[in-house]
């Protein structure tokens, strides 16, 4: 008799659908704790880029992010004046939208002094879960909240320190992509790898 569920392929959260680059991304990034500066300023300026848009839409779009923001090295993003603005403008490969471009140069000047005055953007940003992924045990897409009291207090003080498009779910879905909080489903295999 045939079993009623496969278990040859993983059960995963359903969001990535079978979209094969989703799919990845959910597999090997979502989550997973992440504390390189570089790439956490990355994270928070595509977050940013991602408002009113799908994910999937940034996703696709990364590498060319990478390459228009000079590998998203902040020190270098901060120093982007009105002809290199002009330049991200033009970029067919990125989101032209000038109030995200003009965030995302913000962004990094914010970012050069909670280095400065933190040590590390990490260190900043990981203090808001006292630097430990919260484990959570949702069962459904519907028990999975888009903002939590801790995104709600890391956004206003990134508004505070002269940072741009950090709403609360902004800032939520940093926290999830980046492993503060594990919201993978109880029930995807992913869940338990980064309780560990």
């Amino acid at each position: 008799m045939k079993p009623l569920i496969d278990r040859s392929f993983p059960v995963r959260c359903p969001w990535p659908g079978d979209d094969p680059l989703y799919i990845r991304y959910h597999d090997e990034e979502w989550g997973v704790p992440l504390h390189e500066d570089r790439r956490l300023f990355e994270a928070l300026v595509l977050d940013g880029a991602q408002a009113g848009l799908s994910w999937l839409t940034i996703l696709r779009k990364r590498d060319n992010y990478r390459r228009a923001f000079d590998g998203f090295d902040p020190e270098r993003v901060a120093r982007y004046g009105p002809q290199q603005i002009a330049a991200l403008m033009a970029d067919a490969g990125i989101v032209r939208n000038r109030r995200k471009i003009e965030a995302a140069v913000a962004n990094a000047r914010a970012c050069l002094a909670v280095q400065a005055a933190f040590g590390s953007l990490d260190a900043y940003l990981w203090g808001f879960v006292d630097g430990r992924t919260v484990q959570n045990a949702w069962r459904t897409m519907d028990e999975v909240p888009s903002e939590s009291d801790a995104s709600r207090a890391m956004s206003r003080d990134l508004k505070k320190r002269g940072f741009a498009f950090v709403g609360p779910t902004i800032c939520y879905a940093l926290m999830q992509a980046v492993g503060m909080v594990n919201d993978h489903l109880v029930s995807c295999f992913r869940h338990a790898a980064l309780e560990k």
